[in-house]
């Protein structure tokens, strides 16, 4: 058997990679390594995903449904064995629906494209990350993906109205809503959306656009205590009336390494503080927005909760704000970077985190712990940096420290990036014996070959 030749009838010659043309590929963000496969397909439509599917069935052959390969969890990995389906071809915008604010596109639509486009009819998709030039819809749907506005908009699972999904089998569900609301049986677009690729391949989406902010107001705020931060969140939230955006937080550590060099972002303020937060607010009133802004900093100052801040006066200053919090490739300077993705109640936080910088010496020295995320919505991102010769003994232990601190309250081991392969062993943290069973059970019942991303999640 051909493989290459059987699936080229199936996507044309220009669908499919051989073997050594794929391990010429990297395998991702951060990555140092390349990709392995017996193929990489790359279809153009359902109906070629489809045909690929029902062939990869017929045969016993394994897939690994691959987007923009931003995850940082090795959810996208395959082996020598595997086939690779890449939804890089499929990147048509189909349908922007400026009065039902909804816009239909391919899953290997990269999330800036979407942005860019709807931003012509003056709607906006609010899902928003670093990574927004590379990760594709699909892949953010697959992976239920969070990103900086969570705490106004939600994750990507509110985002999503609609979903088109190949089955292992090669049958479509095809389930484009457009609605809102549509309470008629189960929602079974939700059975796919953070399943990584376990349940099915996801083809075409329906995603709910919004009304395009016209204003935004933000601050780069120094803070003396955790509890003057979550107090200063509750303060902004309420005084700005539900425009709150985005409120990123950094430790002193991270926000050092972002305003020094080799780093090119320059200190909006002084780095002297335990904590500091990226506060942004939307609305549409230039005017009004902006003294409601400044009025809640202003109390902000006279109740004691902030002791210094650089308030945007410019497009620019907004932009610089942003850059700060996205120059996370800081982190790859000085060592390897262990990388993690959790979530927890925000009073947790503060003995958290004081128990792992207590802890990390005796696990691995030397280090650097770096710590930041979207406190609004209770995500942090924990980078522990040792030396490159010291990684792979070291990794096992900080990743026992990381998690395990997570255990007596329930804290997610995994808050926007998913399981993958690197989080699977501490998946029982999170999620009980019975919860496990019944994830079992679904896939068994969509995937009874065990062959879409075999090996992950479970």
């Amino acid at each position: 058997m051909n493989i290459v030749e059987e699936l080229r009838a199936l996507v044309g010659h220009n669908g499919v990679m051989e073997a050594a043309d794929v391990a010429t590929r990297s395998a991702g963000a951060y990555r140092p390594d390349n990709l392995k496969a017996m193929a990489l397909v790359r279809p153009a439509n359902t109906d070629e995903v489809a045909a690929v599917m029902r062939w990869c069935h017929a045969h016993g052959v394994s897939v690994v449904t691959q987007g923009g390969l931003t995850g940082l969890v090795h959810g996208g990995d395959a082996n020598a064995d595997e086939l690779i389906l890449s939804l890089e071809r499929m990147r048509t915008i189909e349908n922007i629906n400026p009065v039902q604010r909804t816009a239909t596109v391919q899953a290997g639509v990269t999330l800036q494209a979407l942005q860019e486009a709807v931003e012509a009819h003056d709607l906006a998709y609010p899902l928003d990350l670093g990574a927004r030039g590379t990760a594709t819809l699909g892949g953010t749907a697959a992976t239920n993906a969070g990103g900086n506005r969570v705490i106004r908009y939600g994750m990507t699972r509110d985002m999503v109205l609609g979903l088109e999904v190949v089955l292992a089998d090669g049958t479509v569900v095809s389930s484009l809503n457009h609605l809102i609301k549509n309470n008629t049986g189960y929602d079974l677009k939700q059975l796919f959306i953070g399943s990584e690729g376990t349940l099915g391949v996801i083809t075409r989406l329906v995603l709910r656009l919004r009304e395009k902010p016209t204003t935004t107001n933000m601050a780069f705020v120094g803070l003396d205590s955790f509890d003057h931060l979550a107090s200063f969140l509750k303060h902004m939230d309420k005084s700005l009336g539900g425009t709150l955006s985005a409120f990123e937080v950094m430790w002193q550590g991270f926000y050092k390494l972002v305003t020094s060099p080799p780093a090119k972002g320059q200190a909006p303020i002084a780095q002297d503080y335990p904590y500091y937060v990226l506060v942004e607010s939307q609305g549409a009133d230039r005017e009004l927005d902006t003294q409601r802004f400044n009025a809640a900093m202003e109390s902000a100052f006279e109740d004691g909760l902030i002791v210094d801040a650089a308030i945007s006066q410019s497009d620019a200053d907004c932009h610089g704000f942003w850059s700060l919090r996205d120059d996370v490739e800081q982190v790859m300077h000085g060592g390897l970077p262990i990388v993690f993705d959790i979530s927890l109640p925000i009073s947790e936080m503060e003995s958290y985190t004081a128990n792992l910088a207590k802890a990390m010496p005796e696990a691995v020295d030397p280090h650097r712990l770096f710590i930041f995320g979207h406190l609004g919505d209770g995500n942090l991102h924990v980078v522990v940096q040792v030396q490159a010769q010291d990684y792979m003994g070291a990794r096992p232990k900080v990743e026992a420290l990381v998690y395990g601190g997570l255990a007596s309250f329930r804290g997610s081991v995994s808050a926007e990036h998913g399981i993958g392969l690197e989080k699977k062993p501490y998946l029982s943290v999170s999620r009980s014996e019975t919860e496990v069973a019944l994830m079992r059970t679904i896939k068994q019942t969509l995937d009874p070959k065990n062959l879409l991303n075999p090996g992950k999640i479970l």
